[in-house]
């Protein structure tokens, strides 16, 4: 085989089977076909448009491509297609207008914004499970996600602010 040979079949399109793919994003029913190892990250920006998940390190060390995954808080860079079959996903899109977004916005808890969905979602999944978590449990539960440009300090008063406006929230609706 000579070189000409070996540059032609490198042109060729690689023949990836794909699976039919059932997944329900942000409350809303999907159907589509992927290479069964093609990564949800790339499913949820590339095939369906929502780029507010973000990718950095590729290899789940970072956090900024966090997402729920069935009630747990998943680094979707690291989940296959095969393995988010028939799926409920939530990204940082479902939380429009939410209090966790709002208090990163009020208390700083963001500079350049890459990671801010990952961590938002970091966040929600902390509050879902523990809705008044003590200060060290805030720290682990963003142990996963890192930040370059804040130092941390506004994120956690973002954390902080949150919780109090989901508790007053709480407490106002108990009243009605």
């Amino acid at each position: 085989m000579d070189m000409k040979d070996v540059i032609q079949r490198a042109e060729l399109p690689a023949m990836t089977p794909k699976i039919e793919l059932m997944l329900t994003v942000n409350g809303n029913p999907q159907q589509l076909e992927a290479a069964p190892a093609a990564r949800l990250v790339d499913i949820l920006r590339e095939d369906l448009g929502l780029t507010g998940t973000k990718m950095s390190c590729e290899i789940g060390r970072c956090g900024a491509c966090a997402v729920h995954m069935n009630g747990h808080l998943v680094n979707s860079c690291l989940v296959m297609a095969y393995q988010a079959n028939e799926a409920s996903i939530y990204t940082i899109e479902s939380l429009e207008d939410d209090p966790i977004q709002k208090a990163f916005l009020e208390e700083g808890g963001f500079q350049c914004g890459y990671c801010t969905p990952g961590m938002i979602m970091a966040v929600k999944a902390l509050l879902d499970t523990n809705p008044n978590p003590a200060k060290q449990q805030i720290v682990e539960a963003l142990s996963g996600n890192l930040c370059r440009c804040t130092g941390y300090g506004g994120i956690i008063r973002a954390v902080e602010k949150a919780i109090t406006s989901l508790q007053e929230k709480q407490v106002t609706n108990i009243k009605e």
